[in-house]
């Protein structure tokens, strides 16, 4: 495979999870887009807004996932539809960015709600003699928060900090290990657009460091 189809088959998924049309995370992960695009001229950038999406409720219905492809009556193939697709964007791509604001010291519910239907056994979850075992490898994934505050490590707001060590487990859970978390804190101080600008900056960096990356390849 040459530079050029490599470099066409790249996709980045772009997962909004805020309901707030101009939230700070919607706005800094269209910026990681925009940045992206400048390292993968040729690539693809699957938006999924999670404010707009339905989500089925996990119901008894979801026991169906635990059945043979083959075996699904139409209705569970239905109920599952809406996982099956979420699932096949994250296998699709190569890269993910999620917008993630903080909402009482963790995720939206939209956020969850996408989890729960990405976590599915025989899709991205595996279980064998060593116990369970994550099926998306191979990816990389940045997470772009907004806070209110600010949870830096060994400060005694980290212990209120239920966002970032649950997307890691989480994430890692189904094979999602190389995380970059890039936070935007203090959005409810007089110090807000500090910080943004610093995220902002940030992103900038990981976007060159991607460029000379590729360059060298």
């Amino acid at each position: 495979m040459n530079r050029v189809d490599e470099e066409v088959q790249m996709k980045l998924l772009q997962i909004d999870s805020s309901a707030r049309t101009s939230s700070v995370t919607r706005r800094l992960t269209a910026k990681f887009g925009e940045e992206w695009r400048k390292s993968h001229p040729d690539g693809e950038v699957l938006q999924r807004d999670l404010s707009t999406t339905t989500f089925p409720q996990i119901t008894d219905d979801w026991n169906a996932t635990h059945l043979e492809d083959s075996k699904l009556t139409p209705a569970q193939r239905l109920y599952l539809s809406t996982s099956d697709k979420l699932i096949e964007e994250l296998k699709a791509s190569e890269t993910v960015v999620i917008g993630a604001p903080m909402y009482n010291f963790s995720i939206p519910s939209t956020l969850k709600a996408w989890i729960d239907q990405i976590v599915r056994l025989g899709k991205t979850i595996g279980y064998g003699p060593n116990g369970p075992q994550g099926l998306l490898t191979g990816k990389k994934v940045f997470v772009i928060t907004s806070r209110g505050g600010a949870y830096e490590k060994d400060t005694a707001r980290e212990a209120f900090d239920f966002q970032e060590p649950y997307l890691r487990h989480i994430l890692g859970f189904i094979g999602l290990t190389d995380v970059t978390f890039i936070h935007a804190e203090n959005q409810a101080r007089e110090e807000a657009a500090i910080f943004f600008a610093a995220a902002a900056e940030r992103i900038g960096e990981i976007a060159i460091d991607e460029g000379q990356r590729l360059a060298a390849v």
